[in-house]
């Protein structure tokens, strides 16, 4: 028997560009008292870096010399040659993120081929997550490499030196892009009047970014009874692969604020946007968008709040009406997150850093 084990070193989140490494293990674990019959011979092995890509049938039309279910690999030869140490691969530049939507899915995967003499063939896949920081494939390094920081004490080839700019130029472009804050204020309204007013500081959000927002009720003409906000994306299929002209988007909600508030002055709300979730991308084939949905409940006539006199020495007791004919409406504020510092979402992964089989 040989074990075998694939560790990615970095983790399990990566940027398209980025030179993903894995040390891959073979072991033959014998115990003392086996004789040297029970060595094992490993015939081959190879590494390959792979994105599957699905469709629902009931959502995507792809043309007929497509299948629902491919792979993308790699355009550079990927094999896993044993005197290298490790194994080295840039993922895609022109690779999609990976998601996994109502639609479509993009599913990132090292499989890692190998065999024993006179035994079949083995697999041992290493799921992994990719990220898409647009403009990165624009940029190019410069030669000299004076000018880039080193550490003197770590003895880094130029694969490693250049992969750590690309981490690092990523994080400078997410920070610059997400650090920009303008106030941003909205006039709630409806049919009978105003509302209210909404505050936001920024439209553009990292994963992992709290979205934080403020309303303000004081100076509305018409009783604002409860409001909803919900953080959700849309699924995009592009019109030439959509199965039905014109069909829905897909809907999904990441976190929501639920808050009754009549006589409420000033309040906010804080959702948090899950690391786990995908940024905005757009593909040839679905696109995902971002944005905050409001629903709001408001009274059709004004409602006069309590009244308690300067020397009442009484305890008074306000209670809400029994019934109040209602207005409903929605609203729509659309969003964009990018992604954040692949290290960072590493540490909430859902995939392990290494698997292993026995061949």
């Amino acid at each position: 028997m040989i074990e075998v084990v694939a560790k990615l070193l970095r983790g399990p989140v990566f940027l398209t560009g980025e030179v993903l490494e894995c040390v891959i293990t073979f072991t033959n674990p014998i115990t003392a008292r086996s004789t040297s019959a029970s060595s094992e011979m490993l015939a081959w092995a190879s590494a390959q870096i792979h994105c599957q890509f699905h469709t629902s049938e009931s959502r995507v039309a792809l043309p007929p010399s497509e299948d629902a279910k491919h792979d993308v690999q790699a355009e550079n030869e990927t094999v896993f040659v044993p005197n290298r140490d490790s194994y080295c691969e840039p993922v895609p530049l022109d690779g999609p993120p990976s998601f996994r939507g109502q639609s479509v899915k993009y599913v990132y995967k090292l499989t890692v081929g190998c065999q024993r003499v006179n035994s079949p063939i083995k697999l041992l896949r290493v799921p992994f997550r990719v990220f898409v920081v647009y403009g990165l494939e624009d940029y190019q390094f410069p030669p000299d490499e004076a000018v880039a920081p080193t550490n003197p004490f770590l003895d880094e080839d130029e694969n490693i030196k250049k992969d750590t700019r690309l981490v690092d130029l990523a994080t400078e472009m997410l920070m610059t892009n997400t650090s920009r804050r303008s106030l941003h204020l909205y006039n709630i309204t409806n049919i009978r009047g105003k509302v209210g007013k909404f505050c936001i500081f920024k439209t553009i959000y990292k994963i992992g970014e709290d979205v934080v927002g403020t309303f303000d009720f004081s100076e509305g003409d018409i009783p604002c009874l409860q409001f909803s906000v919900s953080l959700q994306t849309e699924e995009h299929v592009q019109e030439e692969y959509q199965r039905k002209p014109g069909q829905p988007v897909s809907l999904s909600t990441h976190a929501r604020h639920q808050e009754s508030c009549l006589h409420t002055a000033k309040t906010h709300f804080s959702l948090p946007i899950p690391l786990s979730a995908t940024p905005s991308f757009i593909t040839s084939v679905v696109s995902l968008k971002w944005r905050l949905h409001f629903e709001f409940v408001t009274a059709r006539e004004p409602a006069e709040p309590p009244t308690v006199l300067e020397n009442q020495s009484e305890i008074i007791t306000w209670t809400g009406a029994g019934k109040i004919d209602v207005d409903t409406f929605s609203w729509d504020l659309p969003m964009k997150v990018l992604p954040t510092n692949p290290v960072l979402a590493s540490y909430v992964s859902q995939f392990a850093s290494s698997n292993s089989i026995s061949i």
